[in-house]
């Protein structure tokens, strides 16, 4: 038995490991409009020439995802059009989520040449998919097919001049991603307490430097409501403020046209930034050893990855929720705590923040991203004063499993009306 219980460890280790590398990728802009130029890139390629006609299907989500936020490399334009051409006129389809990281100042203005020439059209689509990407490029009588989904670079079908060149059936919505179901709180505990650092340590020290280089710029410039800087107005020396204003400032920055990659987390820019900016300021704040910081964002981004697993990729429950919950959990962790602290610090934060919809990327993004941090310091100074949310307090049930697999429940299937509706308001403006 012991051997047993020693092997499903190393098992459970090794899949901890590739969760974060798998999840732990870097991007430029948001990633829904990236998953378009991404698709568009591909559909280029794949007909072989400049399309002179382009075709999206796309699902409700990613309409909510792409209608209001900056696309990268673009002159400061929105929307699916935009991402659309940026794709393809200047992307790279082997760059994935970095697919217009190399976008050249010249091919800007013909990505604004290209918009004005090219019939681009876009249909939502009634699909089973909340993530879903079709896009159809013609060049003349060719024509070329590429379709994404479920999550940010599952291609599942691609064709040219009706001939299928891929095609793959997605079982479930995380099919061909790691599975998720041997995360708990205390086995990602148990994982940040033992784990050989030299195994996580590059997507880490990736996500560290990525994550804090848009922080700071975020806070140097001016992009959209300038989130960040406003927090920290006056309140420079508070700790709590400075974790709080640097991830929204991160999120100022990515929502609003920043040419500087992120590291993301559960396919999202804003959620790799909330999970991982306020742990690193605070360990840099107290003076936490470069391996206590490691250690910690192993907590958070994985109780991140936790909680998103059961909530899904796009939701009307907003995803930066799910993030400051794991930057409680990190930081938590950082101060000595470990599995009570942290179950504690979990539940106590999805309590405060549960509410919270997502509508859409956009500058306001940032603040969601403040209020959420400050839930998950709020859940930590909770406990660390002997207080608590007690299962029976509306969703909070006993356990803080029970707890994350209910708000999973809530996002997934309470809010799927809500979802609907939040998308036809905002297709209304």
């Amino acid at each position: 038995m012991s051997d047993r219980n020693e092997m499903l460890s190393n098992d459970i280790n090794n899949a901890y490991i590739a969760i974060l590398k798998e999840e732990l990728r870097p991007a430029m802009g948001c990633t829904e409009p990236i998953a378009i130029a991404y698709a568009a890139a591909k559909a280029r390629e794949v007909l072989g020439a400049l399309p002179d006609r382009l075709v999206l299907e796309v699902s409700g989500n990613i309409i909510k995802n792409v209608k209001s936020v900056v696309v990268p490399h673009t002159g400061g334009l929105r929307g699916i059009p935009a991402a659309a051409a940026v794709g393809t006129v200047a992307g790279d389809a082997d760059a994935e989520l970095e697919v217009i990281s190399r976008v050249a100042q010249a091919q800007i203005a013909e990505t604004a040449a290209y918009l004005d020439s090219t019939p681009i059209a876009v249909h939502c689509v009634d699909t089973p998919h909340i993530f879903d990407i079709q896009i159809t490029a013609f060049h003349g009588e060719d024509s070329a097919f590429v379709r994404i989904v479920d999550y940010h670079t599952n291609l599942v079908c691609i064709r040219r001049n009706g001939e299928t060149l891929l095609e793959k059936e997605c079982v479930t919505r995380e099919d061909g991603l790691i599975g998720r179901s041997c995360l708990s709180v205390e086995g990602i505990v148990a994982f940040a307490d033992t784990v050989n650092l030299g195994n996580v340590q590059e997507v880490l020290e990736r996500q560290i430097a990525y994550n804090m280089d848009i922080a700071e710029e975020g806070l140097r410039g001016n992009y959209g409501a300038n989130i960040g800087s406003t927090i920290l107005l006056g309140r420079e020396s508070d700790i709590n403020c400075k974790m709080r204003a640097w991830a929204a400032a991160a999120s100022d920055a990515r929502m609003n046209g920043c040419e500087k990659p992120v590291v993301i987390n559960s396919g999202s820019g804003n959620q790799g930034i909330t999970a991982s900016v306020p742990v690193i300021v605070y360990a840099r704040e107290t003076g936490k050893s470069h391996e206590e910081l490691l250690r910690a964002l192993c907590v958070s981004n994985l109780v991140t990855t936790h909680l998103k697993t059961g909530i899904g990729r796009l939701s009307a429950y907003c995803g930066a929720v799910s993030a400051g919950v794991g930057a409680g959990a990190g930081i938590a962790y950082l101060k000595g705590g470990r599995f009570e602290t942290i179950a504690h610090t979990v539940v106590n934060a999805m309590a405060v923040t549960s509410g919270i919809i997502c509508d859409g990327a956009k500058a306001s993004c940032a603040a969601k991203i403040a209020a959420s941090v400050d839930a998950g310091l709020l859940g930590l100074a909770m406990f660390e004063s002997g207080n608590q949310f007690f299962g029976g307090d509306g969703i909070v049930k006993k356990g803080v499993e029970n707890t994350i697999a209910t708000v999973g429940k809530l996002a997934r299937i309470g809010m799927e009306q809500t979802d609907k509706e939040i998308i036809h308001l905002m297709m209304e403006a």
